[in-house]
């Protein structure tokens, strides 16, 4: 009698996977038809109907990834809700409850599964998104004719780039501030319109002002026309050199954390941190990416502590609203506790794991207190 209990039970957990998946595949495609002619739309003010509708459609494709990657705690939320309003009017959660299983148990599956989905996610969906990510942004810059990103970060230093039609200069800095105003033992090596160096400078600081960079200790050797650069060269104690980058230019031109992805993350920011930078942004989202599965599993538990009641008690469109909007709430706090991890304000961890944790306990209680027995 136990062993077939045990049998009875898997079939059921299975049964529930099951549909949990159906419901969540459901959800899935009714908001990628709406996102796709949504998106074409933006896309096609973005880079202007001169382009044609292939590269629209191509950038489109290209963010659909993106987009559903960052809304899967809501399909998640509303497949759990789909899934056991459908089976509250079909009676089916009724001969669940009377057979003896708790809403714990009834519940256990599609967290088990929403749990693995998480885990999924971030193994296998992430790198795609990174990928489509970083062409997105490149293709986007092609088709807008924008300038290519100004920073890189790699085990040598910091490299930056600037210039104009005439010129352009290369940078490295051996280490730098926060936010890459700062350098230090910092080369700039100017190049001509043909490609060819034309001068080269070392300083011991560089600081980036409005318009220039305020280099200290610094050498400079003429290479255009010179016959003994070494020879020729002129040492200053202070001198400015006119720059096109800005604060914001170079803050930007680091890209995303989601557009690295999460396997070469860690190594990424260990280059930061190297380089000088505190990559706060970068870590906060490893941490919200890592806790992605107890986020999910907080929206089934959310869906169900609402919802595993039969229909003929009413008050079905108010348990719906509530969960929507806890599920919503849960989601608002997180990306709020998010910016301020990004600012420093909160500890990275923290502000990863405490919302996830918070809502399920949450909805543990809700489930407990609505149980009969």
């Amino acid at each position: 009698m136990g062993a077939a209990g045990r049998g009875g039970g898997m079939i059921l957990h299975l049964y529930l996977a099951r549909r949990f998946l159906r419901a969540l595949g459901i959800v899935t495609a009714v908001f990628v038809a709406i996102i796709v002619p949504l998106d074409l739309a933006e896309q096609l003010r973005t880079i202007g109907p001169g382009q044609g509708f292939a590269p629209v459609l191509e950038l489109a494709l290209l963010n659909l990834p993106g987009t559903l990657y960052e809304m899967i705690p809501l399909f998640v939320l509303l497949a759990t809700l789909l899934m056991f309003l459908g089976l509250a009017r079909t009676s089916e959660l009724v001969v669940i409850r009377a057979s003896g299983r708790s809403a714990l148990k009834a519940a256990a599956a599609p967290v088990v599964v929403a749990g693995l989905t998480g885990l999924a996610v971030i193994g296998a969906l992430n790198p795609i998104v990174a990928a489509t990510e970083q062409q997105l942004d490149l293709r986007t810059a092609r088709y807008l004719g924008a300038e290519e990103r100004t920073v890189s970060v790699s085990a040598e230093g910091l490299w930056l780039r600037q210039g104009s039609d005439l010129d352009q200069t290369v940078i490295r800095a051996g280490a730098t501030n926060s936010d890459g105003t700062h350098l230090f033992s910092a080369s700039f090596f100017t190049f001509d319109a043909e490609g060819r160096v034309i001068t080269r400078i070392n300083a011991r600081e560089a600081i980036l002002t409005d318009g220039a960079w305020d280099l200290t200790g610094a050498r400079v050797w003429p290479l255009e026309g010179s016959g003994n650069p070494e020879a020729e060269a002129q040492s200053f104690a202070t001198l400015s050199l006119p720059s096109t980058l800005t604060r914001d230019q170079i803050r930007d031109s680091f890209g995303k954390p989601e557009t690295v992805p999460i396997y070469e993350l860690p190594a990424f920011i260990a280059q930061l941190n190297q380089a000088g930078f505190a990559a706060l942004q970068h870590r906060v989202w490893l941490q919200m990416e890592l806790s992605q599965p107890l986020m999910l599993a907080a929206m089934v538990l959310i869906g169900a502590g609402f919802t595993m009641r039969h229909t003929r008690f009413g008050r079905t469109g108010i348990m719906v609203l509530a969960a929507i909007l806890l599920g919503f709430g849960t989601f608002f706090v997180r990306s709020f506790a998010q910016v301020l991890g990004e600012n420093g304000q909160l500890p990275v961890a923290l502000v990863a794991w405490t919302p996830p944790l918070a809502a399920i306990l949450l909805a543990l209680a809700l489930l407990l207190h609505t149980e009969d027995g």
